[in-house]
């Protein structure tokens, strides 16, 4: 299935493309287009647009808090992974300002811009990026098994 999204990614951005490939569609292909764009590139393309304005998957509110379209796409495909829902925290830290954000999501944010700011394009930026959501999935399992703990983080 085709997938489409807005250019210049960042963190929610490169984070869907890693959850989808992961978790809902193994063979997915990703579009990036301008901002403007989107919707119509999905009906063009019968694609399925995410992290923008007007699509089914992308920022919402719930108990009062900002969500991001990683936790959208996490609650319409029934993802109950524990590791993932604890990432989904950091990646809603780094993207959607909670009220009571992880540390983890400073670090994801910064790694994020960084890697936008080094790659040539959107889909260098994935490549780059994707062995680093890899790893903190990893560390997210280890955290949900109790098998890790970040010894630095703010108190």
């Amino acid at each position: 299935m085709k997938w489409v999204t807005r250019e210049k990614a960042k963190v929610d951005r490169i984070a869907c493309p890693w959850l989808i490939t992961k978790f809902v569609d193994p063979k997915a292909e990703f579009l990036f287009v301008p901002r403007e764009k989107v919707l119509d590139v999905a009906k063009e393309q019968n694609a399925i647009p995410y992290d923008s304005p007007g699509a089914e998957l992308h920022h919402y509110k719930e108990a009062g808090d900002e969500r991001c379209s990683f936790d959208a796409i996490i609650k319409k495909y029934k993802l109950t992974d524990r590791a993932l829902l604890d990432m989904a925290e950091i990646v809603r830290a780094a993207d959607a300002g909670p009220r009571n954000p992880r540390p983890e999501g400073a670090g994801l944010e910064a790694m994020a811009l960084g890697f936008r700011e080094n790659a040539k394009d959107d889909f260098e930026n994935m490549r780059l990026q994707f062995p680093a959501y890899d790893a903190l999935y990893s560390y997210c399992r280890l955290k949900v098994e109790g098998k890790a703990k970040l010894e630095h983080a703010p108190r």
